[in-house]
């Protein structure tokens, strides 16, 4: 049976002209990305980095009471472990996946020799380092003056611009958990969505059943965050 897994399904990846690729071939792993799956965790050294294909992976930032929130999410549009060519090696947040698929892992020594080229996934990496940065600030100000209702709405659609479909399996607790907020608030929220026809919830399955009414209801935090990203990396899978 011919596999239908592709490295062109990340949007990084398949922005890289041929010859580089083909370069990167034989170091690319295809790996499970299983729900719930810690990428990486606070403080340790990254040995490599991570293309999404079919997965999502929430960046988290956690307090040392354990409390969590997700500073910014990636998938088929990026790549997990910045530090690798960042300079810093590790990092205080951790990453875990919030939706399971599949993904690439490359070696980090196979990323140094890459970037020691100063070819297209250098470039296509910084880039795309400045985007996350932008979702990053933009989390930061979202969290603080917008109410559950607008950040669920943000965080639903970030999730939905990454996937395959419109399904998500996702638990309100780690909803909740992932928005820094308390729980009952994400339940208020997603009622009203429900009630108004623009999800459908039922245990731990979210069916995002209106994508314009998401959009309508969502503060400028999306379009920002959408925006950055469509002007810094305006590439697409050829697969």
């Amino acid at each position: 049976m011919v596999s239908t897994h592709s490295a062109k399904q990340n949007h990084i990846l398949a922005a890289l002209p041929a010859e580089d690729l083909a370069r990167l071939q034989p170091d690319l792993e295809l790996i499970p990305m299983p729900l719930g799956w810690a990428v990486y965790e606070s403080g340790g050294r990254m040995s490599y980095v991570f293309f999404p294909t079919t997965s999502i992976v929430s960046l988290l930032n956690v307090m040392e009471s354990g409390a969590s929130a997700e500073i910014a999410v990636t998938g088929n549009d990026g790549l997990v472990g910045i530090s690798v060519f960042m300079g810093g090696e590790s990092t205080p947040g951790r990453a875990v996946v919030q939706s399971g698929g599949n993904g690439y892992r490359l070696k980090a020594t196979a990323l140094t020799r890459e970037f020691a080229t100063g070819g297209h996934l250098q470039h296509l990496a910084l880039r795309y380092t400045q985007a996350l940065i932008t979702q990053m600030a933009q989390t930061a100000v979202c969290n603080r003056h917008h109410s559950v209702d607008q950040q669920l709405c943000r965080w639903l659609l970030l999730s939905l611009d990454r996937m395959e479909n419109s399904e998500l399996v996702m638990t309100q607790e780690l909803i909740a958990n992932m928005l820094g907020v308390r729980r009952e608030g994400v339940t208020e929220a997603a009622g009203k969505l429900q009630k108004d026809g623009v999800i459908q919830y039922s245990r731990g399955h979210i069916s995002v059943l209106s994508r314009a009414k998401l959009e309508a209801r969502v503060c400028e935090c999306y379009a920002v965050v959408r925006s950055e990203y469509d002007r810094l990396l305006p590439y697409r899978p050829t697969i």
